[in-house]
Parts: C-alpha cells; structure tokens; sequence
C-alpha cells in the first residue's frame, strides 16, 4: 500500500504542503489537478527521488521517510522517459531486471519488442513511453509511479498500452499498486480505484472517481474537473410543521434568479450549487409528474453539436444553464437559439459545497 500521512515537501519555490491519503495494496491512484498543482513533485516525493521536509510516506506498512530511492522499491516512469542513450532498447527494458525471460514477456505485451534493436535516439515520443514502461515493470515492482504515462502516444497506441498494463495490474491482484498523474479524466474513471485532487500543494479532495466527479469537495475543484454548471448563493434548511429537516435544502443564486431544491447537510453560507450538464433534461414543454424537484423556464442561447454530443446553453432568468444531450435529441426537439424550453433536474442532481 501507499501511505502519506501530512507530507510536505519543496521543489524550488513550489511548496507542497500537509498531503494525506491512503492507497490499498493493489489499488489504482489516479492523481489529478491543474498545471504547476504538485503532482510530479507528490509522485518524487513518495518515490524518495525528491527529499520530504514534512510529514511521512508509508509503503508496505513501512515508514521509509527516511530511506533512499533505491530501498522503497517503487518504480517510477516520467513523462519524457529518461531512458539510457547508449543502450538500446532491449539494454533499456533488460536494466535492473533478474528475470530476462520476464522482461521480454513484458516487452512483448506492452509493444517494445517490435523496438528491440533500435538505437534510443530514433524513438518516437511515445515509444519512448512504451520502452519507460517495461523497464520499469521488468524488475517485477510492488509499486508502480507513473507521472503522464500515456500523454505522447497517440489514441490508438494509448488504448492499447494502457489496456495491456491495466490488464496486467489486475492479474497481479495485490501485487502491484499504481499511482497515475494523468490529466485525462477518461483515464481517472476507467483505471481509477481512488482519486486524489491536488490543488496549489495541498490535497483538496481524495475519493473514489465517481465521487470526485459527482461531489467535489469546492466551486474550484468542481470547475476543474468538468462541471459546467457551478452557481454561488445561499442555501437553507426546510421543513414542516416548523421542524427543519436538514437533508432537503433551498439553494439560490444571488438575486434569487435560479431557486433548487437539493438534498445534502445543511453547512450554512456561503455556497455553491454544482450541476453536472449531463445532469439536466430539456423539454419543449412542461413535463407532467416526474421525480424532477426543480422545473425551470428558459430559452435557448447556443447549441454547440461535437460529433454525437450537443451542449446547450439556456439563459434561466439571466444565468447560463449548460445541458448536454446527444446531438440527435437536440435535432428532434428543434433546438436553436430563441427557442423556449424547460430544464428539469432532480434534487439529488443538485450538490452543494
């Protein structure tokens, strides 16, 4: 398992600063954030290539704050490769490994093979990424640290690589426990077991994919991972009778332009209500009864089509609402701009952070 417990650390000017989380043993972190957010700088840290000046990193159950890089036994590919010019490219995937017959069993399913015998300095970018990958599972590691793994090859190669390695982790059940910098969110949802959201240095959130996506922790983070609909206001608890049942809040926007029903802990303001566009119905007309607490008026702004999918702006009293539906849909309810619709969306669609 992979454990950080308060850790801190300084790369130049950059601060990383009081990050925890826990990875099981076999697991697959996927580590997310803006550019300049510290997850490079997270990944050397854990892998002891960069010195920690806070906190802890626990792997195996074992605290190896202390040790160097070559005593925590984690593997660690980097976005660029760094593989070893003078060697070529079977020398490369063969480096640290005991078992020869193991690293060409790598290589061959990863795709370096086809590589074997070509100089270092006529790899492509993602060939480089392919080589950086077998040799760093041909030591046959417990713990794999990758920073961008994929990012240079292109969509065909990226699907296959990371079909294989995924393929290869699940083989080896609590064998091997990955921790990923990607900043595909494709990547976050199918390989992920855990997601950590690194903001600035510091940890803003770490949760399942699913959770991340659909109840992230602030207005930022939410933005940062996709949402398109994220509104600050104010909410409070209602109830009946005079007794306020905390688990059905009223969320408004400023002005009070877009009023919702949302389910959650009532936490007091100020707030932000966060809408996924998938999340949100649109109709030509006022649905009859249906379990959408929160049926709003609008007219069309924009209907921007990519491919299959169309996103759809609705101007509700002033404020943008994004609904994203498939193209086809959007044809057959005769969508254009100054056309009036209704967008419902469930309470439970509604999250408030």
């Amino acid at each position: 398992m992979i454990e950080v417990r308060g850790l801190g650390a300084r790369a130049g000017a950059f601060e990383l600063s009081d990050v925890s989380f826990a990875l099981p043993a076999g697991a697959w972190g996927i580590v997310l954030g803006p550019a300049g957010a510290g997850k490079t700088t997270l990944l050397e840290t854990i892998a002891g290539v960069r010195r920690a000046c806070a906190g802890s990193v626990v792997l195996r159950g074992v605290d190896v704050t202390g040790e160097p890089p070559e005593r925590r036994g984690a593997g660690i590919v980097y976005q660029h490769g760094y593989l070893f010019p003078h060697l070529t490219v079977e020398e490369n995937v063969r480096y640290g490994a005991s078992d020869v017959a193991h690293a060409r069993a790598v290589a061959d399913r990863l795709g370096a093979s086809a590589l074997r015998d070509r100089p270092i300095g006529t790899l492509s970018g993602g060939e480089r990424q392919i080589v950086a990958l077998a040799r760093a599972l041909a030591p046959r590691p417990d713990i794999l640290l990758l920073d961008e793994p994929f990012a240079a090859l292109d969509p065909r190669g990226r699907t296959r690589v990371r079909r294989e390695l995924h393929a290869m982790q699940r083989e080896l059940g609590t064998g091997l426990t990955v921790l990923q910098v990607t900043h595909d969110f494709a990547e976050a949802g199918t390989l992920g077991d855990v997601a950590i959201l690194i903001e600035g240095g510091r940890l803003v959130q770490a949760a399942a994919p699913e959770e991340l996506f659909r109840r992230p922790a602030t207005a930022a983070a939410a933005e940062f991972l996709g949402a398109e609909n994220v509104y600050a206001g104010v909410s409070y608890p209602l109830g009946h009778g005079g007794e306020y049942s905390l688990d059905t809040l009223r969320f408004e926007t400023a002005g009070g332009a877009i009023s919702l029903i949302a389910v959650g802990e009532y936490a007091g303001d100020p707030r932000h209500a966060v809408i996924r566009a998938e999340d949100v119905v649109l109709a030509r007309s006022r649905p009859g009864p249906s379990s959408a607490r929160n049926v709003l008026d609008g007219v069309v702004l924009e209907v921007a089509k990519d491919g299959a999918l169309a996103r759809v702006t609705v101007d509700v009293s002033g404020v943008p609402l994004v609904a994203a539906l498939t193209s086809s849909a959007a044809d057959e309810l005769g969508l254009a701009a100054g056309v009036a619709v209704v967008a419902s969306i469930k309470a439970m669609a509604v999250h408030l952070c």
